[in-house]
Protein backbone atom coordinates (compact mmCIF):
# COMPACT_ATOMS: atom_id res chain seq x y z
CA UNK A 1 0.00 0.00 0.00
CA UNK A 2 2.87 1.92 1.10
CA UNK A 3 4.76 1.91 -2.47
CA UNK A 4 1.48 2.56 -4.59
CA UNK A 5 0.77 5.55 -2.36
CA UNK A 6 4.46 6.82 -2.79
CA UNK A 7 4.17 5.69 -6.57
CA UNK A 8 0.44 8.40 -7.09
CA UNK A 9 2.61 11.12 -4.77
CA UNK A 10 5.59 10.81 -7.55
CA UNK A 11 2.50 11.10 -10.70
CA UNK A 12 0.93 13.94 -8.91
CA UNK A 13 3.91 16.22 -8.49
CA UNK A 14 4.81 15.08 -11.99
CA UNK A 15 1.94 16.51 -13.16
CA UNK A 16 2.56 19.68 -11.04
CA UNK A 17 5.61 20.63 -12.29
CA UNK A 18 4.71 19.76 -15.94
CA UNK A 19 1.41 21.96 -15.71
CA UNK A 20 3.74 24.74 -14.45
CA UNK A 21 6.35 24.79 -16.90
CA UNK A 22 3.19 24.61 -19.84
CA UNK A 23 1.75 27.41 -17.87
CA UNK A 24 5.00 29.14 -18.18
CA UNK A 25 5.43 28.73 -21.77
CA UNK A 26 1.67 30.15 -22.12
CA UNK A 27 3.09 33.28 -20.28
CA UNK A 28 6.42 33.67 -22.61
CA UNK A 29 4.53 33.65 -25.46
CA UNK A 30 3.06 36.59 -24.80
CA UNK A 31 5.24 37.65 -22.45
CA UNK A 32 5.24 41.12 -23.94
CA UNK A 33 0.98 41.71 -22.89
CA UNK A 34 2.49 42.10 -19.73
CA UNK A 35 5.85 43.96 -20.19
CA UNK A 36 5.47 45.59 -23.25
CA UNK A 37 9.20 47.14 -23.68
CA UNK A 38 10.70 43.47 -24.03
CA UNK A 39 10.97 44.25 -27.90
CA UNK A 40 14.10 44.18 -30.14
CA UNK A 41 14.02 46.19 -32.72
CA UNK A 42 10.32 46.68 -32.45
CA UNK A 43 9.89 42.74 -32.79
CA UNK A 44 8.28 41.44 -29.77
CA UNK A 45 10.02 38.98 -27.56
CA UNK A 46 8.45 35.50 -26.99
CA UNK A 47 9.85 33.18 -23.92
CA UNK A 48 8.81 30.18 -25.26
CA UNK A 49 12.29 28.14 -26.37
CA UNK A 50 13.71 29.46 -22.52
CA UNK A 51 11.17 27.70 -20.84
CA UNK A 52 10.90 24.44 -23.24
CA UNK A 53 15.31 24.38 -22.46
CA UNK A 54 14.30 24.99 -18.77
CA UNK A 55 11.63 22.33 -18.58
CA UNK A 56 13.90 19.74 -20.04
CA UNK A 57 17.20 20.74 -18.12
CA UNK A 58 14.74 20.54 -14.59
CA UNK A 59 11.98 18.10 -15.21
CA UNK A 60 14.15 16.37 -17.64
CA UNK A 61 13.50 14.26 -21.17
CA UNK A 62 10.71 12.82 -20.68
CA UNK A 63 8.86 14.83 -18.38
CA UNK A 64 9.98 18.04 -20.33
CA UNK A 65 8.88 16.88 -23.28
CA UNK A 66 5.75 15.70 -21.85
CA UNK A 67 5.34 19.57 -20.42
CA UNK A 68 5.86 20.86 -24.16
CA UNK A 69 3.43 18.39 -25.47
CA UNK A 70 0.78 19.75 -23.10
CA UNK A 71 1.23 23.37 -23.66
CA UNK A 72 1.21 22.30 -27.92
CA UNK A 73 -1.90 20.24 -27.27
CA UNK A 74 -3.54 23.67 -25.25
CA UNK A 75 -2.77 25.54 -27.86
CA UNK A 76 -4.17 23.16 -31.04
CA UNK A 77 -7.31 22.42 -28.93
CA UNK A 78 -8.01 26.19 -29.33
CA UNK A 79 -7.23 27.79 -26.08
CA UNK A 80 -4.89 31.22 -27.38
CA UNK A 81 -1.59 30.64 -26.03
CA UNK A 82 0.94 30.60 -28.76
CA UNK A 83 2.47 33.66 -29.79
CA UNK A 84 0.06 36.92 -30.67
CA UNK A 85 -2.88 35.19 -28.28
CA UNK A 86 -3.21 32.86 -31.20
CA UNK A 87 -4.33 28.82 -30.94
CA UNK A 88 -6.90 26.05 -33.05
CA UNK A 89 -5.83 23.29 -34.87
CA UNK A 90 -5.54 25.51 -37.59
CA UNK A 91 -1.85 26.72 -36.61
CA UNK A 92 -0.64 23.76 -38.18
CA UNK A 93 -0.76 25.10 -41.44
CA UNK A 94 1.57 28.39 -39.85
CA UNK A 95 4.76 28.74 -41.23
CA UNK A 96 5.93 29.16 -37.17
CA UNK A 97 4.40 26.03 -36.56
CA UNK A 98 8.10 24.01 -37.00
CA UNK A 99 9.53 26.15 -34.04
CA UNK A 100 6.39 24.88 -31.78
CA UNK A 101 7.04 21.42 -32.65
CA UNK A 102 10.70 22.40 -32.02
CA UNK A 103 10.00 22.88 -28.01
CA UNK A 104 9.73 19.47 -27.93
CA UNK A 105 12.14 18.14 -29.13
CA UNK A 106 14.01 20.78 -27.50
CA UNK A 107 13.08 19.78 -23.98
CA UNK A 108 13.77 16.19 -24.79
CA UNK A 109 17.33 16.77 -25.98
CA UNK A 110 18.36 19.56 -23.19
CA UNK A 111 17.04 16.84 -20.52
CA UNK A 112 18.91 13.65 -22.36
CA UNK A 113 21.84 15.81 -21.82
CA UNK A 114 21.62 16.51 -18.15
CA UNK A 115 20.47 13.37 -17.21
CA UNK A 116 24.14 11.96 -18.85
CA UNK A 117 26.34 14.66 -17.76
CA UNK A 118 25.47 16.74 -14.79
CA UNK A 119 28.22 19.51 -14.51
CA UNK A 120 27.12 23.46 -15.37
CA UNK A 121 29.34 22.97 -18.25
CA UNK A 122 27.43 20.91 -19.86
CA UNK A 123 23.64 22.34 -18.52
CA UNK A 124 24.80 25.46 -20.73
CA UNK A 125 25.96 23.21 -23.94
CA UNK A 126 22.82 21.31 -23.64
CA UNK A 127 20.89 24.87 -23.71
CA UNK A 128 22.93 25.88 -26.88
CA UNK A 129 22.31 22.45 -28.37
CA UNK A 130 18.66 22.92 -27.62
CA UNK A 131 18.67 26.23 -29.40
CA UNK A 132 20.25 25.16 -32.12
CA UNK A 133 17.80 22.54 -32.58
CA UNK A 134 14.71 25.04 -31.96
CA UNK A 135 16.35 26.54 -35.27
CA UNK A 136 17.09 23.83 -37.79
CA UNK A 137 14.01 22.65 -37.49
CA UNK A 138 11.88 25.94 -36.60
CA UNK A 139 12.99 27.28 -40.00
CA UNK A 140 13.37 24.32 -42.05
CA UNK A 141 9.27 24.05 -41.72
CA UNK A 142 8.64 27.73 -42.31
CA UNK A 143 10.54 27.45 -45.46
CA UNK A 144 8.38 24.29 -45.90
CA UNK A 145 5.38 26.11 -45.46
CA UNK A 146 5.86 28.80 -47.43
CA UNK A 147 6.77 26.93 -50.72
CA UNK A 148 4.47 24.48 -50.40
CA UNK A 149 1.27 26.06 -48.91
CA UNK A 150 1.45 29.21 -47.32
CA UNK A 151 1.41 32.41 -49.41
CA UNK A 152 5.32 33.28 -49.90
CA UNK A 153 6.90 36.71 -49.70
CA UNK A 154 8.37 38.06 -53.49
CA UNK A 155 11.84 36.36 -53.63
CA UNK A 156 11.20 34.01 -51.02
CA UNK A 157 14.21 31.39 -50.85
CA UNK A 158 15.87 29.20 -47.70
CA UNK A 159 18.63 31.90 -47.27
CA UNK A 160 15.67 34.23 -46.89
CA UNK A 161 14.45 32.29 -44.20
CA UNK A 162 17.68 32.39 -42.41
CA UNK A 163 18.13 36.02 -42.81
CA UNK A 164 15.34 36.22 -40.76
CA UNK A 165 16.45 34.41 -38.17
CA UNK A 166 19.74 36.47 -37.17
CA UNK A 167 17.72 39.02 -35.44
CA UNK A 168 16.20 37.47 -32.44
CA UNK A 169 19.29 35.24 -32.33
CA UNK A 170 21.64 36.90 -30.09
CA UNK A 171 18.83 37.12 -27.70
CA UNK A 172 18.32 33.58 -27.88
CA UNK A 173 22.08 32.93 -27.24
CA UNK A 174 22.10 34.85 -24.47
CA UNK A 175 18.58 33.12 -23.01
CA UNK A 176 20.22 29.69 -23.65
CA UNK A 177 23.24 30.33 -21.81
CA UNK A 178 21.20 31.71 -18.83
CA UNK A 179 18.88 28.91 -18.91
CA UNK A 180 22.08 26.88 -18.79
CA UNK A 181 22.96 28.64 -15.30
CA UNK A 182 19.47 29.10 -13.92
CA UNK A 183 18.81 25.19 -14.12
CA UNK A 184 22.02 24.42 -12.84
CA UNK A 185 21.51 26.23 -9.65
CA UNK A 186 17.64 24.96 -9.40
CA UNK A 187 18.33 21.66 -9.98
CA UNK A 188 21.02 21.93 -7.02
CA UNK A 189 18.09 23.60 -4.66
CA UNK A 190 15.97 21.24 -5.91
CA UNK A 191 17.34 17.66 -5.65
CA UNK A 192 15.28 16.84 -2.92
CA UNK A 193 12.22 16.64 -4.87
CA UNK A 194 11.16 13.85 -7.48
CA UNK A 195 12.13 15.69 -10.52
CA UNK A 196 14.75 13.83 -12.20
Amino acid sequence: METVSKAQSWRTVDMVYSAIFATLMMIGANITAFAPFLTVGGVPITLQTFFAILAGLILGSKKGAIACTVYMLIGLAGAPVFAGFKGGFSMILAPTFGFIVSFILCAFVAGLIVERFKTRKFYIIAALVATIINYLFGTNWMYFAYKNWFAAPEGFSYSMAWLWMIPPMPKDIVLAIFAGILAYRLQKALKILPIK
